[in-house]
């Protein structure tokens, strides 16, 4: 039965508090009392905003540039890299220690950066008191490789990931994916860039080196001792974080920057703007697109991502512009001096590929079933079961999904993520998609009461994907499926 309570839960959405699933009911209260400070958002208890004591002063604090990973052996053909999985102090707000979980000591852990045709090993020590597994999200891989979410590090134990990066050059990124738990442990911390660079770029001379810069954005609520509260109401969450920072500033050249972007945020929409000024867009998800398309603003829902340009020759040295979501501000570029520029952003960048003609149909339906208390998140009506296969895919085939957010009398947005495969997107209830929508993509954005057709092509792999909504406290309460890629 619909009842208040009901809606409040779904409202929410959260797995804070004590939530239920398949019958079992979970205390984070008590899951999280062994980690000092890890203090769940618990309702009926307002928790102190960021303001008074916990405030910096905007702008103050440099925007840190999380430092690129080196392989620990490097051979012919393969880089080897470990990283470890632990419980960290880190000083996010000035003054203030917050318990976080990181890879590698930080809140954006290690960039890694992979070569198209090259392979990536890594090793992943988890020293949490909890299991946890690792995604790379938007990686073409084997499903042993995948992060399935039923396939867990244990604390105390490790894991090897073989990504072979048959792929062109992107900005990917890596997270937590433990089912039940992904919301949580991503948002405490578990999350960084993974760069495939592309030798066939070069010559299009595109910002490089230290003017090519992954910004990873993204939320969160803080008590008044500086611990991150996790559940209650997403929307609460009224800090924003740029690469683990709250409004820095970042000091550039007057030249081009490269900078690409990542919604870092579990459930979250940015609308990200430089006050009016013009941004190039050279790339999303799944890579380039086929030519630079000029914006002054973006959408980006949680985990998309969106690479751009920013000519600030065009601006005197001692300008400063602001990115903002909306009216917030999240960072404030300082042109600080002059610099020699041999970059370019080409007229023509990298043709998409041109998918065969779709053989299978498909319709996907997110949403959550309501009268359940707490809710329980749906795909086509049904909760996340690991044992089962929801569809099969013929390997070598291509499919077009309509995928279609069911909840739009209640008003939720949904957004859908694929694994496996980048596909397109072909339009948005029969209407031409968006500019968000451009060229490879693995996310996307589904607004309530909308639908959104997508065309992908399946190579390569064999064995169990899922797909699911990417606000990963809808994936935790079971808005995710399962498809299986047969011969």
């Amino acid at each position: 039965m619909l009842t208040r309570r009901n809606m409040l839960a779904v409202g929410a959405l959260t797995l804070g508090g004590a939530v239920g699933v398949k019958g079992l009911l979970f205390d984070d209260r008590t899951a999280f009392s062994a980690v000092p400070g890890l203090r769940p958002h618990e309702h009926g208890v307002q928790p102190a905003r960021v303001g008074a004591a916990l405030t910096n002063t905007p702008f103050s604090v440099r925007m840190p540039v999380p430092p690129v990973l080196q392989p620990v052996v490097s051979t012919n053909d393969v880089d080897i890299y470990r990283i470890d999985i632990r419980h960290t102090n880190l000083e996010i707000l000035p003054g203030v220690s917050t318990p976080t979980f990181t890879y590698g000591n930080q809140l954006v852990g290690p960039t890694i950066r992979a070569k198209t045709g090259r392979r990536v090993l890594i090793r992943y020590n988890n020293l949490l008191n909890r299991p946890t597994n690792v995604h790379l999200h938007g990686g073409h891989v084997e499903a042993d490789n995948d992060g399935h979410p039923m396939e867990l590090i244990q604390p105390g134990q490790t894991r090897w990931y073989n990504y072979p990066n048959r792929q062109q050059g992107a900005t990917l990124w890596y997270h937590d994916h433990s089912h039940h738990t992904e919301a949580e442990n991503v948002y405490r911390g578990l999350h960084g860039f993974y760069l495939i660079d592309d030798d066939s770029e070069r010559g299009l001379r595109l910002p490089r080196g230290d003017y090519d810069v992954p910004i990873m954005i993204r939320d969160a609520l803080f008590d008044a001792d500086g611990a991150m509260l996790f559940g209650g109401n997403p929307a609460e969450r009224n800090v924003i974080l740029a690469n683990g920072k709250p409004q820095p500033y970042f000091p550039v050249a007057a030249r081009k920057y490269r900078f690409r972007l990542l919604n870092g945020a579990t459930e979250r929409t940015f609308n990200l703007s430089l006050g009016g000024e013009e941004m190039t867009q050279i790339a999303s998800d799944g890579g380039l697109l086929p030519a630079p398309v000029p914006r002054t603003g973006i959408r980006l829902s949680s985990a998309e991502r969106v690479e751009i340009v920013v000519d600030f020759s065009r601006y005197p040295v001692g300008t400063q512009l602001v990115l903002s979501d909306g009216a917030t501000p999240v960072l404030r570029f300082d042109v600080v001096r002059q610099a020699a520029d041999s970059s370019q952003v080409p007229d023509l960048l990298r043709a998409l590929p041109v998918l065969p003609a779709a053989t299978v149909n498909r319709n996907v339906t997110l949403s959550f079933d309501i009268a359940a208390f707490p809710p329980v998140g749906l795909v086509d009506g049904k909760t996340y079961d690991p044992n089962r296969a929801d569809l099969q895919v013929k390997r070598g085939s291509t499919e077009i999904w309509t995928i279609t957010n069911g909840d739009g009398q209640f008003g939720f947005p949904h957004n859908f993520h694929m694994h496996l495969v980048q596909f397109q997107v072909l339009d948005r209830d029969g209407q031409p998609p968006s500019l968000d929508d451009a060229g490879r993509k693995d996310t996307v954005l589904i607004p309530a009461g909308t639908s959104v057709r997508v065309k992908a092509h399946f190579t390569d792999y064999l064995g169990r994907y899922v797909y699911h909504c990417h606000f990963l406290e809808h994936s935790s309460l079971g808005m995710m499926a399962q498809m299986e890629i047969v011969p």
